[in-house]
């Protein structure tokens, strides 16, 4: 939750301080010699009261905050009056107390703005003037106060001028932050597309019968659009963290089954890298929110493809304190101790020779640790040269095992997706192709659609994009096919765009959400998941 800074709260505390010096300062002037305590009592008396006056003040504004113009003048009123008394009571000693008048004109213009400002600089005038008329030291010195005069305006007007730019400033960086989020956003949106379609053709050549060489090729092309994909996420998240728009969503996770999952989804990457991957099982229950903690290990098994080729790479749980840890540990080249304290930073890399060839620009391990404080997860990495590299993700707090609906391992072994029934609905004419192609790859019976109008189907599962051009969302789209039908047909929507956003206009729509680039692994495991639901959905009305 964000908090709105209480200036006024603030301006409070302060007088309350410069007070408390006032009153030390005249208590001081007491004990100089030439100075007796009759003639600064009635000053140190009506300071002391202003103090207490202050505090009382300050609870007021702390007990009803908020932006009162009355309260804020009456502030200022009361500041000058105090500075007024001891400047007419305390003669040429009480001199410095002009400060606190700056203090007060220069306060309140820059933490409430120049018009605040303007009317201080009026009351300090005002407040200098009737300190002249009532003091005859002052009267005795009319350049002094001339001075004065001229130092009370000119140093607010400076200060106004200051306060406009920086506003201009402010309001240029705040155009300048929402125009490049609107950019952002479009070229993530239109970079996702080529990248997701290019993915699931090459899957749909992976799924067709091809010799060693032709192989070898899409190997090639599956590797290089990986290492695409992985440096736009890095992007991405780098710029979602920068904003502020992860917002944790905490659930309970079956530790094992989640990072057998996972190591299943990266197994091609594995295998490109000739990493073998070693899951040690356990039957652990989280509590944590397993899409950000995804991110964090696909993300050190980067590092560990990336700098461990053609070496084994180990992950395991283990206790740590009072909650769990995941350690993965690979024998890659390791990294001198130097380096270990920066290599959390953005954009470091810590480059050898023979890693020249090695893609990436150094944001993941920053990433890891920045999403591991939004989770309350905590990362620890130990390496040495030649011998390889642990990185440990511990603080994961332990949950009771919550009752699973849905017996995973069943689901992995219904097979190929035969005859399952898939409305889809892609306004992007290479998506569609792709999708629809890999689709039936998989044993799928597609009706593919260009647009959501007029849209009517008996499918089994509808796969949408969430942008359908300006008459439908995806989310509009499913919502139309089961009014239709007369039940909630299972749905996923596969989208390019912040899904933040779509999840808070999804309320409790039953849709899953899958982003764009999609990997074919993860399609296919959405999918059956569907097709368990719609199992069990159909069950239900029988």
């Amino acid at each position: 939750m964000k908090f709105e800074k209480n200036t006024e709260l603030d301006q409070a505390n302060l007088r309350i301080i410069i007070a408390a010096i006032a009153v030390v300062y005249m208590v001081i002037l007491v004990f100089l010699p030439g100075h007796r305590l009759d003639t600064y009592l009635p000053v140190i008396t009506y300071i002391g009261l202003f103090l207490l006056a202050s505090i009382v003040f300050r609870q007021a504004i702390a007990r009803w905050p908020g932006h009162y113009p009355a309260r804020r003048i009456f502030a200022m009123v009361h500041d000058y009056t105090g500075t007024c008394f001891g400047l007419v009571i305390g003669g040429e000693a009480a001199l410095p107390l002009y400060a606190v008048m700056v203090w007060v004109n220069l306060g309140n213009g820059m933490r409430y703005g120049s018009r605040y400002l303007a009317i201080a600089t009026g009351l300090a005038l005002l407040a200098l003037l009737v300190v002249y008329r009532l003091t005859p030291y002052w009267q005795a010195q009319p350049f002094m106060v001339l001075m004065l005069l001229i130092t009370s305006t000119v140093i607010p007007f400076y200060a106004h001028l200051l306060l406009e730019r920086t506003r201009k400033a402010s309001e240029e960086a705040v155009a300048a932050n929402l125009e490049k989020s609107r950019f952002l956003a479009q070229a993530s949106h239109d970079l996702r597309q080529p990248i997701h379609s290019i993915g699931l053709f090459t899957a749909c050549l992976r799924e067709s019968r091809l010799g060693d060489e032709e192989r070898r090729l899409v190997d090639n092309i599956d590797r290089s659009l990986l290492n695409v994909s992985q440096l736009f996420r890095s992007i991405l998240d780098l710029y979602t963290l920068d904003n502020g728009r992860i917002l944790p969503k905490l659930q309970s996770v079956n530790l094992g089954e989640w990072l057998a999952e996972l190591i299943r989804q990266n197994a091609e990457a594995a295998r490109w890298a000739g990493v073998e991957l070693r899951l040690r099982p356990c039957q652990y229950w989280v509590r944590t929110d397993p899409a950000l903690l995804a991110t964090m290990v696909q993300n050190v098994l980067s590092n560990c493809f990336k700098y461990g080729a053609q070496r084994p790479v180990l992950i395991g749980v283990r206790r740590r304190g009072a909650g769990l840890a995941i350690v993965v540990y690979d024998r890659g080249n390791g990294i001198a101790e130097e380096h270990l304290g920066q290599v959390f930073e953005e954009f470091y890399r810590v480059r050898q020779v023979r890693d020249k060839d090695v893609e990436g620009v150094g944001l993941g391990l920053s990433i890891v640790k920045r999403l591991g404080a939004l989770i309350g997860v905590q990362v620890a990495l130990r390496s040495r040269l030649g011998r390889g590299t642990a990185v440990t993700l511990y603080g994961l707090p332990i949950a009771l095992a919550a009752a699973s609906t849905v017996n995973r391992e069943e689901a992995r072994q219904v097979g190929l997706l035969t005859g399952l029934k898939v409305c889809l609905v892609e306004d992007d004419h290479n998506v569609l192709l792709a999708t629809s192609a890999l689709l039936e790859r998989w044993g799928c019976v597609v009706q593919a659609e260009w647009s959501a109008q007029d849209l009517v189907t008996d499918c089994d599962i509808i796969v949408a994009d969430y942008d359908l051009g300006t008459h439908a969302t995806g989310i509009e789209c499913i919502d139309d096919v089961r009014r239709q039908r007369g039940w909630a047909v299972p749905a996923m929507i596969i989208t390019g765009h912040d899904i933040e956003k779509i999840q808070a206009a999804l309320h409790d729509r039953q849709i899953s959400i899958l982003s764009k680039p999609v990997r074919p692994a993860e399609l296919r495991a959405t999918l059956r998941a569907l097709r368990d639901r719609q199992g069990r959905a159909v069950e239900e009305t029988l």
